[in-house]
């Protein structure tokens, strides 16, 4: 998870697609984007870029590629929350809770939630 780098938006929006229907080719991926769509080469730019970050793989089928992603969601999520975490909120997840509560984003219900999932987390680890 280390090796991972940021994603342009345009290339998380591919991602995005890509998580959705494991794999396919660039015209799957169009067919799934809001209008206006992007250009069939921008799409396969995207692609090939996300390739060399080491994010997609693709099987040939002569000239034609599927293609499928090699990052799951869940370890891109997981990179970019600990970014934002190390970015702005000193590496605190404390921090992080504290920030949404007083700027009251995060409701009392919510936060009673918040609690009760970590509550049952640590009866797991115990």
């Amino acid at each position: 998870m280390k090796n991972l780098k940021d994603l342009t938006r345009a290339e998380e929006e591919v991602m995005q697609i890509l998580w959705q229907i494991n794999r396919g080719f660039v015209k799957d991926i169009l067919d799934r984007m809001p209008s206006p769509r992007p250009a069939y080469n921008t799409v396969s730019t995207i692609i090939r870029i996300l390739e060399t970050k080491g994010f997609v793989s693709h099987k040939a089928y002569g000239k034609t590629h599927e293609y499928y992603p090699l990052v799951s969601k869940d370890n891109y999520s997981r990179f970019q929350l600990n970014s934002m975490l190390s970015g702005y909120f000193d590496g605190s997840f404390q921090n992080l809770v504290s920030f949404f509560a007083e700027k009251e984003s995060l409701k009392t219900a919510e936060i009673d939630e918040l609690l009760r999932q970590l509550q049952n987390l640590k009866k797991k680890k115990s």
